[in-house]
């Protein structure tokens, strides 16, 4: 059976902290005193960029940032979430890419982000061409790195991709909500969907809670 719901109800607003990397919001669950903070993690290829298809991002200069994630990001930070990118990367496997180069796109990115005033946490890659591989999605392998070395809040996390491997991922590594950006048409266990990046920031804007509540 099909979970999503396209548009639910917003929330009651609240004020949100400044854009980049919160100063008072601890992300501290109440009661417990565990400094945890909660995160959302994205997909890359068809979410942070245009999707390559059937292909590889082999170089920058094919590497293109799309507004509608740079808009995103921002609701996502000023609501107090850190923000990690969870990505695999078969073409270094297959040798269509170094891993170098792999890299320099990414330092490239983050660099793009800095000048619109924006950050992420972390870029998590697999290059493995096996689909065993615990770190590949849909394993959440990637994830649970991610929230044992920066402390993250699985269960008040969220997952964000365009493909049920991301869903799955999210799922199985136990975040509180997965979007999926795709079509009515398609079919898919997330808990929320979009019909494209252009409706993820309303999205965001109208259901993601203040990180310190």
């Amino acid at each position: 059976m099909n979970r999503a719901a396209r548009y639910p109800r917003p929330p009651k607003p609240g004020p949100a902290p400044p854009a980049g990397r919160p100063k008072s919001a601890s992300g501290r669950r109440r009661g417990c005193g565990a400094d945890l903070r909660p995160a959302v993690f994205f997909d890359r290829d068809g979410i942070v960029n245009r999707s390559p298809g059937a292909g590889y991002v082999e170089r920058w200069e094919d590497f293109h940032l799309l507004p509608a994630f740079v808009e995103a990001l921002r609701v996502v930070r000023e609501r107090g979430y850190e923000a990690v990118i969870v990505t695999n990367q078969r073409g270094v496997a297959l040798g269509r890419m170094s891993r170098e180069t792999l890299d320099d796109i990414h330092r490239r990115l983050e660099e793009r982000l800095r000048q619109s005033g924006l950050d992420l946490l972390d870029i998590r890659v697999c290059t493995a061409d096996d689909d065993h591989d615990p770190r590949r999605k849909p394993h959440p392998g990637m994830l649970l790195e991610a929230a044992r070395q920066h402390r993250l809040d699985l269960a008040r996390s969220w997952m964000i991709g365009d493909s049920e491997r991301d869903i799955e991922a999210g799922r199985r590594a136990g975040c509180a909500v997965t979007v999926r950006v795709a079509s009515d048409t398609e079919e898919t266990a997330a808990d929320l969907r979009v019909p494209g990046m252009e409706a993820l920031p309303r999205l965001l804007a109208e259901r993601l809670p203040p990180a310190d509540l």
